[in-house]
């Protein structure tokens, strides 16, 4: 069975940084492009970010291009999102996906 557990979520102010992490199992993580997405209030799902399967290759929405770093350790089956410059903008529920698979979430909330 496919698992993706998001934590690392919180209440930040404007400016500042958080590291979401997303463990995985149940499937070869170390060969399977992962993303983030996210899904603000009364909004639909945005794509965040990809990263392919060895790390070397990665993409970013325009709206964090520059803020917002993708990786991940495949020993250790774990998807990261390195959050920076974090603006009001960027409150949400973040979601680490595979596929057609998706995590729980985990709460951003970037308020002063």
């Amino acid at each position: 069975e496919v698992q993706l557990v998001e934590s690392g979520g919180g209440l930040v102010q404007p400016g500042g940084s958080l590291r979401l992490s997303c463990a995985a199992s149940g499937f070869t993580f170390s060969s399977a492009f992962m993303n983030w997405v996210r899904q603000a209030p009364g909004k639909g799902l945005e794509w965040v970010s990809t990263i392919n399967s060895g790390g070397g290759y990665t993409s970013y929405a325009d709206s964090v291009k520059g803020r917002f770093i993708i990786s991940r350790n495949n020993t250790k089956n774990t998807l990261y999102l390195q959050m920076n410059s974090l603006k009001p903008e960027d409150t949400a529920v973040y979601y680490c996906s595979s596929g057609t698979h998706r995590g729980q979430g985990t709460q951003v909330t970037v308020s002063l």
